[in-house]
Formats: structure tokens, sequence, C-alpha cells
């Protein structure tokens, strides 16, 4: 039997927080095995011992530097589980409206910023003819955006004098050149030019949430019971401002970042047809939007909750007490088989590397824990939510995903969201279905403030309890767990979406997503793993729950202290 090849991407890059990929190749360069790994360990559940209650939405959202804002809400929100708080309508939307310029500002960021780089190559960008890629762009739109050939050709010189100074910035470094990349020069100056497009646009949206949040990154209006920004949902000039800015990222994203998709499901078809990128057949969604004030999980919501089997095709309801997660694989002590997130601890358990720094494959090899339900390695993120959706057979997303399908010009067939191209256009498709509904929210919290319906908050009236929060993160599943008693929190456990993607195997030996997805994939070039990183960016990683550097030997290794 041949030797396979090892090959470690560490870090991976163009992700929040610190990732590591260890494959094997045979000799033909196919990935034969697949290890995912992360370097850093994140503490918060011991951080959030014997906090007060209030406290405890600030200091979830500083789990992560990306989904800020999700971390507030769900942390809030497992707080008014726990002690029986129902929040008003008003408070609802605010906070809907709030995580929706969250999802628009993260979806557009993830493709472009981060993931995008990966689907075109930048130095063939500066070859393209702009007047031809000008008419390749009415191809895939019949209103695309700043595509005229003067806009194309000051992006090339824009672009080239970089390379000229030598400072390439994000252009620096990467697998320019490689067969992978499938776009013509034209379709990598469209997108080049929408990447810096984007820079904008996200600026934008994150100024949208600072209208309703206070501030972004780092929301501070949410409290338990409610929200804050009360001057600002009475204020019609500060709705409209919201409403604003996010009808300019809704142009964007139906003129550039949908376009820009069909184009790359267009020219990577061959790879959606053969599932590259494919990982584990079961998809969980805790839903997201709630669309009325009944508690999860009877309550409706704008992406449905559940559970789906691609081999079955059937679709099931959530139960919240299958959750678990092993750490068989992880770097903590706890029961091989797993344990509910309601009881389970945070200990510690570092058994380092093997001696020449390579994963300890037969051992422990990740901070990242193993969540898991019902036994099984679920995906989660947008493709979950759009599959669910679609075989709960709800309308929008139905049309959602046949419109796209229908869009493409070579086609695109249901089977073929079944991979790193689908995983990648299910991004864009649910960031069109959020837009289309920000407007008809607004307008009814208009509405409740034009009948004089302006209470935005409800005092708790309990001061112990137990409870939990289910609620979709732009990248999938996201439960924080939490007891409190008089007051403090003694327990608390949070289960992020990129726990459940990228966790390593479990006791059964079962892979997560991200190891999954990356079996049998081809690279072209052995030693620029372009198309690892295509579908490992595919997944939009965060590991910036991995905030806290612990030492291996338990030492403290710096205390500061900051003066206010």
């Amino acid at each position: 039997m041949a030797q396979l090849k090892r090959f470690t991407i560490d870090p991976i890059t163009r992700i929040e927080g610190h990732l590591r990929i260890e494959v094997d190749l045979d000799s033909n360069n196919v990935v034969k095995d697949a290890y995912s790994s992360s370097g850093m360990f994140r503490g918060i559940e011991l951080i959030m011992q014997d906090r007060d209650f209030h406290d405890v939405g600030l200091f979830a959202q500083r789990i992560c530097g990306v989904c800020t804002y999700t971390h507030y809400r769900v942390g809030t929100e497992a707080v008014e589980a726990a002690l029986g708080v129902q929040i008003p309508t008003n408070a609802r939307i605010v906070r809907n409206l709030l995580h929706a310029s969250l999802f628009l500002h993260d979806h557009v960021v993830h493709f472009y910023q981060l993931h995008g780089m990966d689907w075109f190559d930048v130095v063939a960008a500066l070859s393209a003819d702009p007047e031809k890629a000008a008419a390749v762009a009415l191809k895939y739109s019949p209103t695309p955006y700043n595509a005229g050939a003067g806009t194309f050709r000051a992006v090339q010189e824009r672009v080239s004098a970089l390379v000229a100074s030598g400072e390439l910035g994000p252009f620096a470094n990467g697998y320019w050149g490689n067969p992978s990349y499938k776009l013509t020069p034209e379709q990598d100056l469209i997108m080049l030019s929408h990447y810096l497009d984007a820079l904008a646009v996200q600026r934008t949206l994150a100024q949208a949430m600072a209208v309703f949040g206070g501030k972004n990154p780092h929301p501070q209006s949410l409290v338990v019971g409610g929200v804050t920004s009360i001057m600002d949902i009475v204020d019609p000039s500060r709705v409209a401002e919201f409403l604003g800015k996010m009808q300019s990222g809704a142009q964007f994203i139906q003129n550039a970042y949908l376009p820009d998709i069909r184009m790359i499901a267009d020219a990577y078809i061959q790879e959606a047809k053969s599932g590259e990128g494919y990982g584990v057949p079961d998809f969980m969604s805790y839903g997201a939007f709630p669309i009325d004030n009944i508690p999860w999980p009877k309550g409706a919501m704008l992406f449905p909750s559940g559970v789906f089997n691609r081999n079955t095709g059937m679709v099931t309801d959530l139960n919240a007490d299958q959750i678990k997660e092993d750490v068989t694989r992880a770097w903590y002590q706890g029961p091989n088989e797993g344990v509910y997130p309601g009881e389970e601890s945070t200990i510690p358990d570092y058994t380092g590397y093997e001696a020449d720094g390579a994963l300890n494959r037969s051992g422990k090899y990740s901070w990242i824990k193993a969540p898991r339900y019902q036994g099984l390695p679920m995906e989660t993120g947008p493709l979950a939510r759009l599959l669910i959706g679609r075989a709960r057979k709800d309308p929008l997303i139905e049309k959602a995903m046949t419109d796209f399908e229908r869009s493409v010009p070579r086609g695109f067939s249901p089977d073929e969201w079944y991979s790193t191209v689908g995983r990648t256009a299910a991004r864009a498709v649910e960031a069109d279905i959020i837009a289309s509904q920000v407007g008809a929210w607004v307008d009814e919290l208009a509405a409740n403030v034009g009948q004089g319906q302006t209470q935005t908050y409800t005092a708790p009236s309990n001061t112990s309890g137990e409870g939990f929060r289910l609620l979709d993160a732009p990248r999938g599943a996201l439960g924080h767990w939490i007891r409190i008693e008089n007051g403090r929190v003694t327990h608390y456990q949070a289960v992020v979406p990129s726990t459940w993607n990228a966790s390593p195997r479990d006791h059964k030996g079962q892979m997560g997503p991200y190891e999954a997805s990356l079996i049998n994939t081809r690279l072209a070039v052995a030693n620029q793993p372009l198309e690892v990183l295509r579908t490992v960016h595919s997944f939009d990683p965060c590991i910036g729950c991995a905030v806290h550097i612990v030492d291996s030997k338990g030492a403290e290794v710096a205390r500061f202290q900051v003066d206010v």
C-alpha cells in the first residue's frame, strides 16, 4: 500500500480565531484522512461563574468578535428563559432587526473578504478586458452592481498599483494561477471589483446595527427583559436611517452577491455535481428570527427548527434533551458518551501534541468538544436552515431555492446543494430572504408605536431558575444553558456553531463535519491546498470562542490591570 503524505495547514487564515487542519493525501493528491483542531482554550463558562445575571449577555458577547450580537442575544434570552421573563413584542422586533443587520453584514463579509479568493484569481483579473467583463456581468443580473467598463478599469489600475508597490495586503501569498480556479479573467475581475465594493457595504450594515444597538461590534441595548433603544424606535428619522442602510445592503445582495454566486455555481458546476465538500448526511437548525412571542420551540420562526437527514429526506422536530458534548478526543475531562450541556462541566485536560508537533491522532487533539444530537454529528448553518425549510415546505424558502436553481445558466439541481458550492450558495440565498423581510418588520414596529404601544421592557420577578436558549447564529446552531441561584450564575455552558461543525472525532470514531467534508477531495497541486481551504471556508469557520490562552502546565501566563 502506498504511503500517504501528510499536510498540515496551521493556521487556517481568513477566519476568526485559530484553526488547524491536517490531511493525508494519496499518490493522486486525494484526501484520505482529515483532522480538525483548535489550538486555543475558550474558558467562558468558567468566567461566567458567580456573575450577576444582568451581566451575562455582556460577558457572553465577548466570546466572539464577529457574532457579538448573537451571543449577546442568546445569553440574555437564556437568562430570561431561566427566570420566566416574557419580553414585549417591540423588544422581539428590535432584536430581530439587529439580528438581520448582523446576518447581512456577516454573510457579505464572509463571502467577499474571507471566502471569495478561494473562487477567483486576483492576478488573472488584471489581464481581463473591462468591456467584456461589463458584458459578462449582464449575463448574471439585468442590473449588475457597479459593473461598468470604467469601474472595472479603475479596479485594475488600483490593484496593479498595489502589485507595483509590493504592498499586496490581503492579496499576498495566494495560490494565483492554480488550475483549480475556474472563472475566466473577466469573471475574476467582476469578483475583484465586488470584493472592493463590499468593504463599503459592510460598513453601512455595521452602522445599521448601531442605530438600535448603540454601537458595533458589541452592541449594548439588550437587557434582561427587553431592549433599551426606546428613544430610537419612537423617532421616525432613526427608524428611517436603519431601514435606508439595510436597503442599501439589500441592493448589493440582490445585484452583486447573488449574481456572483450564480456565476460561481455556473463555473464550478462539475464540483457541485460531484458533491465535492459534502460531509455528514444530517443537518440541524434551532431556527432563527422568531415572528411571534410563543416560547421556543413552539413559536413560529422565519427559518424553522428541525433535524434533516439527506438519506431519508425526512425532517423531525428537535429535542434539546438529545444534545450532548463528547470530549473523548478533546482536551477536557468527561465521560466518553457525552454530557447534556445543562449538566456539563468544563475541566481542561491538555495532553499536548506528538513529539514531532503533529496532532495525537490516537488521543485528544483539539480544544473544541464534539457536540452530537442523538449520538450523530450535525452540519449546521445556512445550508441546514434552507434544507430544513424546504423539507418543511416553507413557501418563502422553497421559492428562494427554486429561483436560484433556475437562475444558474447551466442549471442547479436539488442534489447539488450538498457540496462546497451549495453551502456557499445557501448563504447568499439566505441573505436575500432575510433582506426581503426587514421592511415588513420595520412596518410592524412603526405600526405598534403609531398605536401608542411603546413598551420595550418587562422587569424580572425572579432571581433563581435554570433554562436555556437555542437560536441560530449566522454560522448555525447556538445554545446557551444557565443556572441562576439568588441572582448569581452557578452553571453556564455555551455550545456554538463552529463547535458543531469543527468538532473532532467522538467516542465512536465519527468525524465532525469539517473532517468528513474533506474526504476524497482532490488537490490539483499537492502543496497548494486551495480545495481544502475552499471547503473549510465554506462553513465560515469562527473559532473566536477560543479566546483565552492557557499554559500547558497550568501556570499563569500574564495578568493585566486596566484603569477606567
